[in-house]
């Protein structure tokens, strides 16, 4: 294996930012984009997470044209400025994905989310969307670039409503909906795509993580699938990589739902769930 192999990949010659890439969707998508040959720049607040992340990566495409890493905090536009500067020398950014997030667990409703949480949140999904938005342009337009994708990740719950709720969290990923709609439109003659990813709750430690062992907890959730399971990372993965390639050049402005038709079900097929794809990572 060699460059020829790199010259059919679905991302040949293009430079990609991933933020929240040490695991979940993140971890996947770095894996599918080195794999169809992009130069991958992983980006984390987490320094650790990141080296076991990259380590995972060149296991699994020990042929990757080029991966490097750097610790970010996306609520710091300083700090995404120097993440987007640091592929300059590799001909500027052509691909960035916005996917750093968090959900709080002291989240709640109108009464009990605190000022503290709400501009916690706001200022990494909402604010850290829009840097890595207007450095990826900026970067797009240095490099006289004529097309790039920018994927920004928001969520089924910016669609529907939750019983279960986490105001700040839902408001925010409202916002990278509008907001991404709003930049596909004014970028759009300069051949700068926008599309945002909304995910229904998947099967990854975040999530699984805070369900536990709770039957009842786990249940509320899972009835809703039509498949009868939460999602995988790696189906995330997939969309992420179809809108971060050219044939996708015709998709702007969407919300690009993947949920298995959570949020088209009304009443949810019976029987045994379906069977996910197994995770590249783990």
């Amino acid at each position: 294996m060699g460059s020829d192999v790199f010259s059919r990949g679905r991302l040949a010659g293009k430079n990609a930012i991933i933020t929240g890439a040490a695991g979940g969707i993140g971890l996947e998508t770095s894996i599918l984009f080195a794999r169809e040959g992009a130069r991958v720049l992983m980006a984390d607040i987490s320094g650790p997470a990141l080296e076991s992340g990259i380590a995972k990566v060149r296991e699994l495409v020990p042929h990757a044209e080029k991966l490097d890493t750097i610790i970010c905090d996306v609520s710091k536009e300083a700090d995404v400025a120097a993440m987007v500067s640091h592929v300059d020398s590799w001909g500027g950014v052509d691909v960035m994905f916005n996917n750093a997030g968090i959900m709080h667990n002291d989240d709640a409703d109108a009464i009990d989310t605190s000022d503290r949480i709400w501009d916690l949140t706001h200022n990494i999904n909402v604010k850290g969307v829009w840097y890595g938005s207007k450095h990826a342009v900026l970067s797009m337009r240095k490099f006289g670039k004529k097309k790039g994708s920018i994927i920004n990740t928001a969520s089924v719950v910016a669609l529907v409503g939750s019983a279960t709720p986490q105001l700040a969290y839902t408001a925010s990923k409202g916002a990278v909906l509008a907001m991404t709609r709003e930049l596909a439109i004014v970028h759009a003659r300069e051949g700068f795509r926008f599309n945002a990813l909304c995910p229904a709750p998947l099967n990854t430690p975040l999530l699984q993580n805070w369900l536990g062992d709770d039957a009842a907890k786990r249940h509320r959730r899972e009835i809703h699938f039509p498949t009868g399971r939460f999602g995988e990372a790696i189906e995330q993965a997939q969309a992420v990589l179809f809108l971060a390639s050219d044939e996708s050049s015709f998709v702007n402005g969407t919300d690009f739902v993947v949920d298995g038709g959570m949020t088209k079900a009304y009443v949810t097929p019976e029987g045994p769930p379906t069977q996910p794809p197994p995770n590249l990572a783990r």
